[in-house]
């Protein structure tokens, strides 16, 4: 599966070519770690126990479906992307043999499983550097390596739970952002942290382990918010709250209810630009809101003016004005508005694919521009075990053996 950009790119390098993956993870934290160099040329290869990655079986959050035609669902879809699949039983003697081959002809060895699995399973760099010195061995966890809780799992609501994500809404129930935000940015950290230990070797000439994990990379995700406690000894209230913001940092709704948002900042720069575009320029010297720090005083009192200036006109008119007056303001869109937005289309954000059995569809493309080594690779998720025999034959594995590996159900 290939998207549009793919042809006027065919002869050029994609920027982690030729170097080989070997994934023994689950779920998306660490699989998404992996789809994720895929995009950027990497080999990916997973390693599934016969009855598949749980992923595949994950078919709800909260109300939402996640299911699709024959049984598949598009979270494995899209974190097990640009990957081929085999199946492997390496609790078994003859299925580590594979993982070591594989092993040794590796540049990464990528994993989410619990410290407790890797040591029993020896998915160590202790063990692991034996077959291969030079390896990069990335781990993705709940809590991180170290301390009382690192052999606990974790799923990407309890990191945000721990964390404190859940409570920065300063709403009265702790409530998740969104099923799969911190999964996914622990993914993009993991990608970082082994592409980053990928240019230590190509420098030093050595091997190591790195780590994430789930909590790590929301605290990172936090940081503002947890200096503003460290500064302050508080609980941080930095929430998104209308009335608590001035119009020169807010969302309005417009004539046809629809929605734009506008930063602007500093404030004193762009109050008049703002009273001017919306006809409202005697509000520029209005006694009550001539200094910014006025605004913020009454700045209920103003929003509730603006709103009703914001709904005498449609969006896209505003959006004009707004342009000619060189200020900041963007739709607020949906998620289905976004698959159409011109900017993100022509941009490569999102991408045009043709999948095998899904047909044309619209995917995220890879998020980063690079002028001579493109990163627009995209092909579909495999089915559990699907490359298996195909991997084996690489690593040297005769058709007998191969047949024989089967019958003893190591693959």
């Amino acid at each position: 599966m290939t998207n549009d950009s793919t042809d006027k790119n065919e002869n050029k390098h994609r920027p982690l070519e030729g170097i080989r993956v070997v994934e023994c993870a689950i779920f998306h934290a660490g699989p998404g770690a992996g789809a994720i160099l895929g995009d950027l040329g990497a080999e990916v290869i997973k390693i599934e126990a016969k009855q598949g990655d749980p992923m595949r079986g994950w078919s709800r959050a909260g109300g939402f479906s996640f299911d699709l035609p024959g049984n598949r669902n598009f979270v494995h879809e899209f974190t097990n992307r640009n990957k081929r699949g085999i199946t492997l039983d390496i609790t078994k003697d003859k299925g580590q043999e594979v993982l070591h081959r594989l092993v040794g002809e590796c540049d990464v060895f990528l994993t989410n499983f619990r410290k407790s699995t890797k040591a029993k399973l020896g998915l160590t760099l202790e063990n692991l550097s034996n077959y291969n010195p030079r390896l990069i061995l990335a781990n993705v966890s709940g809590y991180g390596p170290d301390g009382p809780d690192s052999n606990e799992g974790a799923y990407d609501p309890l990191g945000q739970a721990r964390s404190g994500m859940m409570t920065i809404q300063d709403v009265e129930n702790p409530s998740v952002l969104q099923i799969g935000i911190l999964d996914q940015a622990t993914a993009i950290a993991a990608s970082h942290e082994i592409i980053t230990a990928l240019l230590v070797r190509e420098r030093l000439g050595i091997g190591q382990e790195v780590e994430v994990s789930l909590l790590s990379t929301a605290i990172w995700l936090l940081s503002m918010n947890i200096m503003a406690a460290s500064f302050f000894k508080s609980n941080p209230t930095l929430c998104w709250d209308r009335p608590l913001n001035t119009p020169l940092r807010n969302s309005f709704c417009c004539k046809d209810g629809l929605w734009l948002m506008g930063v602007h900042h500093p404030p004193e720069k762009y109050w008049r630009s703002l009273c001017e575009a919306t006809g409202q320029i005697e509000l520029a010297d209005d006694p009550r809101f001539d200094t910014e720090e006025k605004r913020v005083g009454n700045c209920a009192e103003l929003v509730a003016l603006f709103d009703q200036v914001f709904l005498t006109k449609n969006r896209d008119e505003w959006l004009t004005i707004f342009k000619s007056h060189r200020m900041m303001f963007t739709p607020v869109q949906t998620c289905l508005d976004v698959l159409d937005d011109t900017q993100a289309l022509e941009n490569n954000y999102i991408v045009e694919v043709d999948h095998p059995d899904f047909g044309r569809m619209k995917v995220p493309g890879y998020p980063i521009h690079f002028s001579e080594t493109p990163a627009d690779a995209w092909s579909p998720a495999p089915a559990v075990g699907q490359h298996t025999e195909e991997v084996l034959h690489e690593l040297g594995y005769t058709p007998r053996e191969i047949e024989q590996l089967r019958e003893e159900e190591i693959i």
